[in-house]
């Protein structure tokens, strides 16, 4: 096990009717505020209603940034930043899911900082202050809510970037299931092969005598396989979405990689496939992590044994360990098929007639690699495209 230092300060407010409680949590950080959101979703529910409100009664004042789109824009965290700037705005309220937040957490950074927030997703600039941030969460998914993470789009060569810093964990995320009763199917699967990813990207690793957060990420993911169709089933179900939402949580808080060394590769090579094609980044990260798995398995072929027998029940044969590997491959993509999800490019209506150019943006033509369990180059990429197509 790896040395670490955990330190999660993001306050949780978890259960019905925690909505109503946004105006006190904001007051004690600032009464100037962006509300910051994405369509009229929060509109049509009443939620937004009830977050003006709650935010008038605690006598905070409030401007309005809407409009945020799925893989959000670099365009409108500019705007956000200008709109801060112009308001003396002294704290970002993101309502909604990871795409929301994301783009909270983006103008937090940019609004104090003399450059282009643009410089802190290419690394040409390092995070040293951020505004504070707090979440309604919507949409469980991208654990965004409490976690130091944010990926933003540049429409400028459709480019996907993401930053990390323990700055930017929200202050606070206010956390009600039932404002997920509502949410599409497709919506709601694509948030469950997100929170699966982040926690696969951790489970993946080198290093060695981390059972216990190994058995953390299986727990984790078990109780995710055994909900998720059933949040399908029968979306008005509390329990249901509220175990869900909180393995989103769980899933990105960094707890589940304590002491070890996680991967990330399959998010970096799904990027540009969402960055590109706008896809939803659950349903990238659907066709990627399997034909990622396909690829690497070899490099430690137990630790994929280990994942088919704890995760997906398979009986290890021992004489054979590639087929229990690729049975608990196979039981992945019947999972995510069952939840509507796509397992190849194809799948999404994605030609592979652009997979070389991905290849070379992932990898910086050539000039890194990308992933902690096996690095890989250009060629390696290109080879995981191909064998998603």
């Amino acid at each position: 096990m790896e040395n670490f230092v955990f330190s999660n300060e993001t306050k949780i407010v978890f259960g019905r009717g925690t909505e109503a409680l946004v105006g006190v949590e904001t007051a004690a950080w600032g009464k100037k505020v962006l509300l910051h959101y994405g369509g009229g979703h929060i509109v049509r529910t009443g939620l937004k209603a009830v977050v003006e409100k709650s935010l008038q009664e605690a006598g905070v004042e409030y401007i309005e940034l809407g409009g945020v789109q799925p893989n959000p824009r670099l365009s409108l965290v500019r705007e956000g930043i200008d709109l801060i700037r112009k308001h003396n705005i002294e704290f970002i309220l993101a309502v909604g899911g990871g795409s929301v937040i994301d783009s909270a957490k983006a103008m937090a950074l940019g609004a104090l900082y003399d450059g282009d927030v643009w410089d802190f997703y290419i690394g040409k600039a390092e995070p040293k202050k951020a505004m504070p941030v707090g979440v309604v969460l919507t949409i469980p998914a991208a654990g965004s809510e409490a976690s130091p993470s944010s990926v933003i789009t540049n429409e400028d060569g459709w480019l996907k970037r993401s930053v990390d810093n323990v700055i930017l964990r929200p202050r606070f995320a206010i956390m009600n299931p039932e404002l997920t009763f509502t949410l599409p199917p497709y919506q709601t699967a694509c948030g469950v092969a997100d929170m699966m990813a982040h926690i696969m990207e951790r489970y993946f690793t080198n290093t060695r005598e981390v059972d216990l957060t190994d058995q953390l990420c299986e727990a984790a993911l078990r109780s995710i396989i055994k909900y998720a169709p059933r949040a399908l089933e029968e979306p008005e179900n509390y329990d249901v979405r509220a175990n869900i939402m909180w393995a989103g949580t769980i899933a990105h808080n960094d707890l589940l990689g304590t002491g070890r060394v996680g991967d990330w590769a399959s998010h970096t090579i799904e990027h540009e496939i969402s960055g590109i094609y706008d896809l939803a980044h659950g349903a990238g990260l659907s066709i990627v992590f399997p034909a990622w798995m396909k690829y690497v398995y070899k490099h430690d072929i137990q630790r994929f044994v280990q994942f088919a027998a704890r995760v997906w029940g398979v009986d290890p044969d021992y004489h054979n360990p590639e087929r229990t590997v690729f049975e608990g491959i196979r039981r992945l993509e019947e999972f995510f098929k069952r939840m509507g999800l796509p397992v190849r490019l194809s799948d999404a209506d994605i030609p592979g007639d652009r997979i070389e150019e991905m290849a070379a943006k992932c990898t910086d033509n050539g000039t890194r690699t990308v992933g902690r369990f096996v690095e890989l180059g250009q060629e390696d990429v290109l080879n995981i495209y191909k064998l998603s197509l």
